[in-house]
């Protein structure tokens, strides 16, 4: 019996239902690009609990016990890396641009991935700071991939990286984090990584929208309060 709250019956019916013109080869390309959605979650959902684990002073060697492989193969594969102090709103929005990307058949993960990842997860700040501009969430998405290179002939298998740009964004999104005075970085601080990187997708389709840095700061700085009194007061 399956953990989660979900089985192959579930994922079938969904696809199914959400693709009920295809054939069943257009079926199987589909049915790939979600088996790899699911298992960068899963990474992800271990990477979460390693690093709880490390900040409680769990050894290397008791992390691969339980992982079931050695001290050496757990240290390699879930070390912090890029996204250490990502919520995990923030790495589900990076999981969806890369599926965005893999699902436009692009050999790259662009700025603009990453903006339809946030516009993927409504949980986050940035989608409510988003919806406060824009007429919809449709409106915005079409913004996005009109902006886009078109879809390659076929779609890449394997890793996708990320554009310098891309780079860049995740970078500044860093900072923005520390510059706010946050310990974590969240789809709020992503927003504000991409509206610097200004020659790119994400950066043109958010002035389009009406967003400008100095604003967009604020607004993320009033948000995250807002929501950090909030938990405080539940």
């Amino acid at each position: 019996m399956s953990p989660l709250d979900i089985s192959l019956a579930d994922l079938i019916a969904r696809l199914d239902s959400e693709l009920p013109e295809a054939d069943e080869l257009a079926r199987i390309s589909e049915a790939r690009l979600r088996a790899q959605t699911l298992s960068d979650l899963g990474d992800q959902l271990i990477d979460h609990y390693v690093s709880k684990a490390k900040r409680t002073g769990a050894s290397w060697t008791q992390i691969g016990d339980a992982i079931g492989v050695s001290k050496q193969a757990a240290q390699q594969r879930h070390a912090p890396a890029a996204f250490e102090r990502f919520t995990h709103l923030n790495r589900h929005s990076i999981v969806l641009a890369q599926e965005a990307a893999r699902t436009h058949k692009h050999d790259f993960i662009g700025t603009g991935h990453l903006l339809l990842g946030l516009l993927g997860e409504p949980q986050g700040l940035a989608y409510g700071v988003l919806m406060a501009k824009a007429a919809s969430e449709e409106s915005v998405r079409e913004a996005i991939e009109a902006a886009m290179p078109p879809a390659a002939a076929k779609a890449l298998r394997g890793h996708i990286a990320f554009r310098q740009e891309s780079k860049e964004a995740i970078e500044q999104a860093r900072h923005a984090a520390v510059d706010l005075g946050h310990d974590w970085v969240g789809t709020e601080h992503m927003l504000l990584g991409l509206i610097h990187a200004e020659e790119s997708t994400a950066g043109q389709v958010l002035r389009s929208l009406g967003f400008t840095p100095d604003e967009l700061r604020e607004t993320v700085k009033a948000v995250a309060a807002e929501r950090h009194t909030a938990r405080d007061e539940g």
